[in-house]
C-alpha cells in the first residue's frame, strides 16, 4: 500500500490532466497549476488522433536531408528557421545522431506499445465523459508513385511491429471512404487507430477531476522552487507561483514545450525544442469524411470532430514564435480543395487558423522519468506531435513512478538522464550519419 502525498503537477494540456486523473484515482491529493488556462493550451488545437500507426519515431533516416532540401521554403511541411541559438544546435546534433535505423528498430515496439495501450485508456474514459471518442482507424492515402513508395515502407514497417495493418487499392479506398473526392491511387489502413475532439476531451477531463478534488489553479506562473540540497540528495519542498508558494511531497513537470525553463531552474536539462504546427477548424460539410486521413504527398491531417473538420500538418522549428505564418497556414489549406471540394479555401479566414508548440526530443521519444539529481521530481515531457495520443498512458506511468510500482511498459529508454549519460549517444544511436532514404513525416 502507497502513502497519500501530496503532488503538484505543472501544466495544464492532455498529459497534465490525465497525470492528475490517474493519480487523483491512486489516492493522492493533487493540485494542477498551468500558467494559462486549461481550454486555450496546446492540447486544443491537434489534430485529435489517436496514431498506433505512428510507431517511427520523429529521428529516422532521412529527416536530416529531407529537412536540408526543405530548409528555405516557407511553405515546407518540415522547416528549420535559420538563427543562431546554441541550443537548437546542440539539439539538431543529438538529433542528427538518432537518425538511424538501429534507432527507429529500437523504438518501434516502445511506441507500439505506448499507444495501443493509451487508445486502450481513451477507450475506458470515454464511458466517464463523451469526448467523441471513435476507434475508426487511420487512412493513409496516396496519389503518386513516390506517395506509394512511401506509404507501403511505413505500413510493413508497422506490419514489422505487429500491427494491424491493410493496403486499400484505388477501389478499396472508395469503398472505406466514399466521402474522400480525389485521385488518389490508394491507402494504407490503420484499424488500431482512433481519433477524438480535443476541445470536448479536455473540458471533460477537468470537470472530473473538480468533481473529484482535485485542485486546479489556472493562470498560475511557476516563479521558482524551493529546495533542499545535500551532497547526494536533492528535494522540492515547495513550488513559488506568482499566486503564492504551494508545498509538495512529489512535483510532476509535464509543461510541453516549457519544460526546459522550468527544468533549469531546478539545475536540470531537458533538451526539448518547441515545433511549431498549425490547424484549421471548419464546420463539417455535408458528406465529411468519417475516418481520419493523412495526405502523404501533402502531409497534411484531416480529422472528423463531431460537426467539425480539422485539417493539420507542417513542422517548424522556430523557437517560441507564436505568430501565424500565413504561407505555411496557405499550405494546408490549398491541399483541401483536391480531396474535399465542398470546402472551399476562399472560405476560410484568420480565425479559423490555430498554432501550438509541439515539445521535441532529439530522439523523438518522450521524457518519463525521475531524473538522478532531484528525488522527488518527475518529468513527462517531450511527446512532439503524439502528445494527445500517449495522455493516458503518461499519466498511468508517472502514477506507478509515485507509487514504487512496476510500470506496465518499461520506461528506461525514455529516462530524463538518457541524454547527459556518457557515452549514451554512441551507444543508443549507433553510427550516425546521413543515409539517403527519405521517411515520411506522418504528423498527428
Amino acid at each position: 500500500m502507497h502513502k497519500q502525498k501530496n503532488i503538484v503537477v505543472i501544466g495544464g494540456g492532455a498529459i497534465g490532466l490525465c497525470t492528475a486523473h490517474y493519480l487523483q484515482q491512486s489516492g493522492h491529493s493533487v493540485t494542477v497549476i498551468e500558467k494559462g488556462v486549461y481550454d486555450k493550451g496546446t492540447s486544443l488545437g491537434n489534430a485529435g488522433m489517436l496514431v498506433p500507426s505512428h510507431v517511427v519515431p520523429l529521428a529516422a533516416p532521412g529527416v536530416i536531408s529531407q529537412g536540408m532540401r526543405w530548409l528555405f521554403r516557407r511553405d515546407s511541411p518540415f522547416r528549420i528557421k535559420p538563427r543562431l541559438d546554441p541550443a537548437l544546435m546542440s539539439w539538431l546534433w543529438q538529433f542528427r545522431s538518432f537518425c538511424t535505423e538501429k534507432h527507429v528498430a529500437r523504438s518501434m515496439p516502445l511506441l507500439r506499445d505506448l499507444s495501443l495501450a493509451s487508445v486502450e485508456a481513451f477507450a475506458s474514459l470515454a464511458t466517464l465523459f463523451d469526448f467523441h471518442f471513435e476507434q475508426r482507424g487511420l487512412l493513409m492515402v496516396h496519389r503518386t508513385d513516390k506517395g506509394e513508395k512511401e506509404n507501403l515502407k511505413y505500413g510493413k514497417k508497422g506490419q514489422a511491429a505487429g500491427l494491424d495493418v491493410t493496403f486499400l487499392t484505388a477501389d478499396e479506398l472508395k469503398q472505406k471512404a466514399p466521402n474522400l473526392k480525389s485521385s488518389a491511387r490508394g491507402a494504407v489502413y490503420f484499424p488500431q487507430d482512433a481519433h477524438l475532439s480535443p476541445n470536448l476531451f479536455i473540458a471533460g477531463i477537468t470537470k472530473a477531476l473538480a468533481d473529484n478534488g482535485v485542485v486546479l489553479r489556472p493562470d498560475t506562473a511557476v516563479t521558482g522552487f524551493e529546495t533542499t540540497d545535500t551532497k547526494n540528495n536533492r528535494t522540492i519542498r515547495a513550488v513559488n507561483t506568482n499566486k503564492g508558494r504551494i508545498e509538495a511531497d512529489e512535483v510532476i513537470l509535464a509543461a510541453g514545450a516549457w519544460t526546459p525553463a522550468l527544468a533549469r531552474m531546478l539545475r536540470i536539462k531537458a533538451p526539448i525544442q518547441p515545433a511549431k504546427g498549425y490547424s484549421i477548424t471548419v464546420d463539417a460539410p455535408e458528406n465529411a469524411p468519417t475516418i481520419p486521413v493523412i495526405l502523404t504527398e501533402e502531409k497534411v491531417t484531416i480529422t472528423p470532430m463531431g460537426n467539425k473538420l480539422r485539417f493539420g500538418g507542417t513542422l517548424e522549428l522556430a523557437g517560441f514564435d507564436a505568430s501565424v505564418d500565413l504561407i505555411r497556414a496557405r499550405a494546408i489549406r490549398n491541399a483541401i480543395p483536391d480531396y474535399l471540394p465542398s470546402v472551399s479555401p476562399d472560405q476560410i479566414d484568420q480565425k479559423m487558423i490555430w498554432s501550438g508548440f509541439r515539445p521535441c526530443t532529439p530522439d523523438g521519444l518522450p521524457i518519463i522519468g525521475r531524473p538522478g539529481t532531484m528525488q522527488n521530481l518527475v518529468i513527462a515531457s517531450g511527446h512532439a506531435m503524439i502528445g494527445i495520443t500517449l495522455a493516458p498512458i503518461t499519466g498511468q506511468l508517472v502514477t506507478s513512478i509515485i507509487n514504487n510500482e512496476k510500470p506496465a511498459i518499461d520506461t528506461e529508454a525514455l529516462h530524463p538522464d538518457r541524454f547527459s549519460r556518457l557515452g549514451s549517444l554512441k551507444q543508443r544511436a549507433g553510427t550516425a550519419g546521413l543515409p539517403p532514404q527519405t521517411e515520411p513525416l506522418h504528423a498527428a
